[in-house]
């Protein structure tokens, strides 16, 4: 598949975010694990290759299945509502 700019810059954020799973990479950009890898190493840095490959590798919320929790957005208790957060005021 040929990807513009763009969709490969999503592809490669979805796959740091760690709780974007790469069953979301593949409904969205029909694209299965071993290839999201695979980009990965064609358009990153070996040492940040290595560094995302060791991170990801053996992560329950990088897999679906594997999750222990109920899919959705996660919010951490002490996060602040967006409203009085002080980025958002610039």
């Amino acid at each position: 598949m040929s990807f513009n700019t763009v969709e490969l810059d999503r592809i490669i954020e979805m796959a740091w975010e760690d709780r974007t799973t790469f069953e979301a990479i593949e409904h969205q950009f029909n694209l299965k694990e071993q290839e999201v890898i695979k980009i990965m190493r064609t358009h990153m840095k070996p040492k940040s290759f290595r560094l995302w490959r060791t991170r990801v590798q053996g992560r329950k919320t990088k897999h679906q299945k594997l999750r222990s929790f109920e899919s959705g957005r996660f919010k951490c208790t002490r996060q602040r509502q967006i409203t009085h957060n002080k980025i958002s005021k610039r």
